[in-house]
């Protein structure tokens, strides 16, 4: 189905008034661009695990998402779990690419263009061996992630391919992944 221009100015589900004025008013107050996003989690038993996200801070306060959001993490049984859940380097994949597809939404609205399709297939590539200790010449995470877009809206290929490069220029998650973030732990003990 098509998702043309709606007469109260949303474009493939996208408030593009909205979108613009958000713009406007970071570039006119940059301290509302500091968002931070928390989640919690908590063991479960085995490699299951349970975590929740339910507020964030943004645009100058605390928000509270319309609804708590619970997600189980887990390993299949052949990674001694019981499958009760994504493992949690799926969810990595999962954020890259609703990342990625949200701002592909984003930017074609803005530039007026209407999808008619949207699909990525997220693929990453993992030797074991250092997460379980057995070489220290492999690293514990992904040794390669690709993505495959599939994209169709009103526009040519050239500006549909623009979008999605756009897009991950854009990405949050991509930027974590390709440039890495500082990550602390602190430990509490009973």
């Amino acid at each position: 189905m098509s998702q043309t221009m709606t007469t109260d100015g949303h474009r493939n589900g996208v408030d593009v008034p909205a979108l613009f004025a958000t713009v406007d008013a970071v570039a006119a107050q940059r301290e509302l661009a500091a968002f931070q996003f928390r989640a919690t989690s908590r063991w479960v038993s085995g490699t299951h695990s349970q975590s929740t996200t339910q507020g964030f801070y943004g645009a100058g306060q605390e928000h509270e998402h319309a609804r708590t959001f619970v997600f189980d993490a887990d390993h299949p049984a052949v990674l001694v779990g019981q499958d009760r859940g994504p493992a949690p380097v799926e969810y990595l994949l999962y954020g890259l690419a609703a990342c990625i597809t949200a701002g592909i939404g984003n930017i074609a609205s803005a530039r007026g263009v209407t999808l008619t399709r949207v699909e990525s297939a997220v693929l990453g590539d993992i030797d074991i061996q250092g997460l379980l200790g057995l070489s220290d010449g492999v690293r514990n995470g992904y040794q390669q992630v690709r993505i495959d877009v599939r994209i169709e809206g009103d526009a040519t290929a050239e500006e549909l391919e623009a979008i999605v490069q756009q897009s991950r220029a854009r990405s949050a998650v991509y930027d974590v992944l390709t440039n890495g973030v500082p990550v602390e732990i602190e430990v509490t003990t009973a």
